[in-house]
């Protein structure tokens, strides 16, 4: 890990030297179109990276015609190649758990189709919305809650193509001015090049009621080359700008997503973090605690630890929601109240905070715990529950 805010070009990820590998200049490594172009997307690619276990290729054949898979070299030289249980690995190889019929599973449990109301726009909250922007990312998460949108090969939430003009979203936006808040998300907008993102982001921009421009984008964890100091500059044209990223993992924080981040910093750009529970991956107090510990060293600040969804393809990763209060627990006290994240479930009625309580009501007044488990009532009398009559 590193131990500075960001990343100079000599701290940064070595190229990997494996055999296995056609020889990757420095130039080629540092250039996010050419991992673009060179992302895994079938067996022979994945075993220059990492040993396939019986089980993955058999997944891997499973999942064609249904779910896409890619991976970018540079996340792919983060996977432990002997190690199928490896964080990384789980997060970007294909597994037959997500072949698996599991009960209550649906493609939309978030309810995005619900409250489209353009191609693009979804409208579930007064004052924000999503633009889902396209399907396209660098690497197709095994645990993505939009999975038929963005992997399925025959399925999408868009009604008409990705390719389709903006006009009628930016009209129902413009129409709207309650709207104040819009989240670029898909896929990742990311994958469009700098001048269509520009495009996008300046046509918000033009509508005299929306404040906040954000962007979800998974590339500063996936692709850290991306981040160019280009596209920074763009982006600070429009401000307020804000990002918020998908650390799931402290082998995901590199001198190059760091770098990534501090770039983003330094245009004014604040970034947040969302990270997924998952089963296998992060569901440890220690893993968990380490991982927000380092995001706050990078600068990067905890905003939500999502309970896993029951999404069709991903059900395999959910964590009962007693290990997320477990988790929650050892979070809460132990580090800095910044660092710990709104544990949420998200649901078609919006997203639920869903942490145990630090608080009861009693006769006398409220019952307190700490992170400690120790606990004491404040008196009504001291801190009133309830207002005074005003009469």
């Amino acid at each position: 890990m590193p131990h500075t805010p960001g990343a100079t070009e000599a701290d940064r990820h070595p190229v990997p030297d494996r055999p296995e590998l056609p020889e990757i200049t420095e130039t080629e490594w540092n250039d996010w179109r050419w991992h673009m172009r060179k992302r895994v997307t079938n067996v022979d690619k994945a075993r220059q990276w990492i040993n396939l276990t019986a089980d993955e290729e058999q997944a891997i054949d499973k999942s064609a015609g249904k779910y896409r898979w890619s991976v970018t070299p540079y996340y792919a030289s983060l996977m432990d190649p002997d190690d199928p249980t490896c964080p990384i690995r789980q997060q970007a190889v294909p597994a037959l758990g997500e072949l698996a019929e599991f009960s209550g599973a649906e493609v939309d449990p978030v309810g995005d189709m619900f409250y489209r109301k353009t191609n693009r726009v979804v409208h579930k909250y007064p004052d924000r919305v999503i633009m889902l922007i396209t399907e396209a990312c660098p690497v197709y998460c095994r645990h993505c809650t939009r999975k038929f949108h963005t992997t399925d090969v025959d399925g999408s939430y868009f009604r008409d193509n990705e390719g389709e003009s903006f006009e009628e979203d930016l009209r129902y936006i413009a129409e709207h001015p309650e709207i104040r808040d819009v989240l670029l998300t898909g896929g990742d907008p990311l994958s469009y090049r700098d001048g269509k993102l520009e495009e996008i982001i300046s046509g918000l921009r033009a509508i005299p009621s929306v404040e906040i421009i954000r962007i979800g984008s998974r590339f500063p964890v996936l692709l850290p080359q991306r981040v160019t100091d280009e596209l920074c500059e763009m982006l600070a044209r429009y401000h307020p700008v804000w990002l918020n990223t998908h650390f799931n993992h402290p082998k995901e924080i590199t001198p190059e997503s760091a770098a990534a981040v501090d770039r983003l910093l330094r245009h004014g750009i604040p970034v947040g973090n969302q990270t997924v529970l998952l089963r296998g991956v992060n569901d440890d107090v220690t893993t968990m605690r380490t991982l927000m510990t380092e995001l706050l060293r990078i600068r990067v600040r905890p905003y939500y630890l999502y309970h896993c969804d029951n999404v069709t393809g991903v059900s395999h990763f959910m964590t009962s929601i007693e290990k997320g209060w477990e988790i929650m627990e050892g979070l809460q006290g132990h580090i800095t109240g910044f660092g710990v994240p709104q544990y949420v479930l998200t649901t078609k009625i919006g997203k639920i905070p869903i942490a145990q309580p630090y608080f009861s009501r009693v006769p006398e007044g409220l019952l307190l715990r700490n992170y400690r488990g120790q606990e004491m009532v404040v008196d009504a009398s001291v801190h009133p529950i309830t207002e005074a009559d005003a009469t």
